[in-house]
């Protein structure tokens, strides 16, 4: 996610290049072929321009869709963030005294566990996103170092080695950790460490952690709708071959102004509309591992920041680092 105020050109002119270079040299030939041959490349704008009009629509409803889900995206770990501190706070003020602290901060650094695993899953690939390496993010260096060491390094360190030999046999690791709290917080009760109504709000807890996790797995593993996003390429494509020749026909017309100014405007208007194609098509996956995804690192160091305080712990992490602009 970018937190600076603005993209700048360049960087807005970088991140799209190809779209403008395309469009500028798709309008060249269309344009250089019309005065070689003498052809009539023309089309009238007016029709052109009502089929712009759809195209509009269409790539609007499509982003407002994209933006959806991640802002859905960003809800969900923004209550994951709540329900942490809350489960945290529980763990220390609603078990009876004698438990010990040990146990406590078992099942405290288990929930950071499998923070940081689902964090992990969710940048798995998949075959809908736009898979671009890791290595190639050059502009955030120390997400791609993070991504490229994987889960287990980060999980570690708040697992036993017991624990962390057993949830690695499972092909969901965050549900089997969740499964885990679940088993422990069910042993408090048996041994007599917490009530019946507390152990049940406990519990309470962290089926919302369920909850949370499936939500965010169903934005994950199931695509915005192909139909919806191929559709809204194809008729772009459609429209915008079509500019050039409908320039054309408003520039021939014209004695004052020259018909290779086709070149510039059409270049421009197809970049523009391919631009806010382009914005729709990667906002529809938010934990693709991209410079524009929900910065669920951030958010997982932020929790991580939290529940070792709230534990009085000594070794505590920095904020996650914001690099050239990018919070990831």
């Amino acid at each position: 996610m970018y937190v600076n105020r603005h993209y700048s050109l360049w960087m807005t002119i970088r991140w799209s290049k190809n779209l403008l270079i395309g469009g500028f040299l798709y309008s060249f030939i269309i344009v250089l072929i019309s005065e070689l041959t003498n052809f009539p490349f023309t089309l009238p704008w007016q029709p052109i321009s009502v089929i712009g009009v759809a195209v509009s629509f269409y790539l609007g409803f499509k982003n407002n869709s994209s933006y959806d889900r991640t802002w859905e995206a960003r809800k969900i770990w923004g209550n994951i963030l709540n329900d942490s501190r809350t489960f945290t706070t529980a763990i220390f003020t609603m078990v009876k005294p004698e438990v010990s602290k040990e146990w406590k901060k078992k099942v405290i650094y288990r929930h950071l566990a499998w923070l940081l695993a689902l964090k992990h899953t969710m940048r798995k690939v998949k075959p809908w996103e736009h898979n671009g390496p890791v290595q190639k993010l050059v502009f955030t260096p120390h997400f791609r170092e993070e991504c490229l060491k994987g889960m287990i390094p980060e999980i570690e360190k708040y697992l036993d080695k017991e624990e962390l030999e057993a949830v690695l046999k499972h092909h969901n690791i965050p549900r089997q950790l969740l499964n885990n709290q679940s088993l422990s917080l069910n042993e408090l009760f048996q041994n007599g460490g917490v009530s019946e109504y507390k152990h049940i709000w406990l519990h309470q807890l962290v089926s919302r952690f369920f909850d949370e996790q499936g939500m965010t797995e169903r934005i994950k593993n199931y695509p915005f709708p192909r139909q919806y996003a191929s559709t809204g390429l194809w008729i772009n494509y459609i429209f915008c071959s079509l500019i050039p020749l409908g320039m054309l026909d408003i520039f021939e017309l014209s004695k004052n102004i020259h018909v290779w100014l086709t070149v510039p405007f059409s270049g421009l208007i197809i970049w523009i509309f391919f631009l806010v194609d382009r914005i729709g098509d990667f906002s529809e996956n938010p934990f693709e591992a991209a410079y524009n995804d929900v910065p669920i690192s951030a958010i997982s160091r932020t929790i991580e920041i939290d529940l070792l305080e709230m534990m009085e712990e000594k070794d505590i992490p920095n904020p996650y680092p914001i690099e050239n602009g990018f919070l990831m």
